[in-house]
């Protein structure tokens, strides 16, 4: 039976028109938000694009003559101060005129730098002082946002400081400088070579090669070669090769090539024959010898640059997956089955290439399985190439050393502990 509605159902009408109202209102207020707020938890809404962050850029120099596991250090600190790394090569006329003649030319150096696996762009030609209109160039077209240097001093003949526009700027950041090395030590072990060469006997040259193996120093000043080079002074630390590791083996069905050698005074016709090798495979597993062995096949003078220090940069290398410190220097099977290695393979520029010839030949195991390779070394550069230059031109290059050593002693005198790795 109908009945008219009283004034009761009237209001109880109103006051569901009323709460439709407040419920539509809410639900447009809370899309409203959604739409304005940043998602939560990765949530993304559709059609929605969250804004990218502008990468930052950071940009460090250097000269980079005779190329060490100390730039690459430097290098991997920089690179840790922002998202990529771009590094400025200073020119051969710039070393020369603010630090003597470079040994190795500007294109090896290009090489070597663009070869480290933390440097993202490579400027030729940089400056050895950054200027005004320089440092405006990297902001505007290099979009750089730091300048980055070590704690160490770089200081301009004139003794002003080379990084001083940077630092007024207030784009400057310092990383800390890798003790036990630098060019100049390298340099002066190559000279002390010339010296030891010049005396002769076989115990002097035993002894040099275990002052270079074991970090020990020697004071040359007899024949005027110098009075107070460094030998070396590296300290291997196991946090050291993590750092400088990949941190990941190969994967299950991965082509593995193995390359090995002295790497001795890293250069880079080691890194183009080592760019070739990973070109072969998925995985570049590269043997470094020891120290006696490679005096045994090279001379007693060899190596210049010990099995740790050999060891370093090649794990700097972007074509470097993996080192094997001290490998031995037979290639054997049980190696090949251990690493499960799928090609061995050596360049046609070496230190030594005797072994053809050998009885014991270190490579006749992976010959005989059909797993050889030789391949055709890009750049005819050895390490004896690298002491050549210094021999040719010792003097000038001594001039240089005494020059660098008497900053370096400085440097050594007044140093004060900077945190940092």
């Amino acid at each position: 039976m109908w009945r008219p509605m009283g004034s009761r159902g009237c209001a109880m009408d109103v006051l569901g028109s009323a709460s439709c109202v407040v419920a539509c209102l809410l639900g447009g207020l809370l899309l409203a938000l959604s739409l304005l707020s940043p998602p939560l938890s990765g949530a993304r809404l559709p059609g929605i694009r969250r804004r990218r962050r502008k990468p930052v850029r950071v940009y460090m120099d250097g000269c980079f003559d005779m190329m060490h596991y100390g730039h690459c250090n430097a290098l991997r600190q920089a690179q840790a101060l922002g998202d990529q790394l771009v590094v400025g090569v200073v020119s051969d006329h710039e070393i020369t005129a603010n630090k003597g003649p470079p040994v190795i030319p500007l294109h090896e150096r290009m090489l070597m730098v663009g070869a480290v696996k933390w440097v993202d762009e490579v400027i030729p030609d940089a400056p050895y002082a950054i200027t005004e209109e320089f440092m405006n160039k990297l902001f505007t077209k290099y979009n750089i946002d730091y300048i980055i240097h070590g704690d160490d001093p770089c200081l301009l003949p004139d003794g002003t400081d080379a990084y001083a526009l940077a630092k007024k700027a207030g784009r400057y950041k310092q990383i800390k400088r890798t003790e036990g090395v630098s060019s100049t030590d390298i340099v002066g072990r190559m000279l002390l070579c010339v010296r030891e060469r010049s005396l002769g006997g076989s115990h002097n040259h035993a002894s040099l090669q275990r002052q270079f193996s074991h970090g020990h120093s020697q004071k040359v000043n007899d024949v005027g070669f110098g009075t107070g080079t460094r030998i070396s002074h590296f300290l291997p630390t196991s946090r050291r090769i993590v750092q400088f590791s990949n941190g990941k083996g190969p994967g299950p069905n991965a082509r593995i090539v193995y390359i090995d050698g002295a790497f001795d005074l890293f250069h880079a016709g080691h890194v183009e024959v080592l760019r070739l090798a990973r070109e072969l495979g998925d995985f570049l597993l590269v043997g470094i010898h020891t120290d006696q062995t490679i005096s045994a096949t090279q001379g007693a003078h060899r190596p210049i640059m010990n099995l740790h220090e050999r060891s370093l940069s090649v794990l700097a290398c972007r074509y470097a997956d993996e080192v094997i410190i001290g490998a031995p220097w037979e290639v054997s099977k049980d190696m090949i089955t251990t690493f499960n290695i799928s090609l061995v393979v050596h360049g046609t520029v070496a230190e030594y290439m005797d072994f053809s010839k050998e009885e014991l030949n270190p490579y006749a195991v992976p010959m005989a399985m059909g797993i050889y390779k030789q391949l055709n070394s890009p750049l005819d550069i050895t390490t004896s190439t690298i002491i050549k230059r210094i021999v040719s031109n010792h003097e000038a290059y001594q001039k240089r050393n005494e020059k660098k050593e008497a900053s370096e002693k400085r440097y050594y005198e007044t140093k004060t502990y900077v945190s940092g790795d």
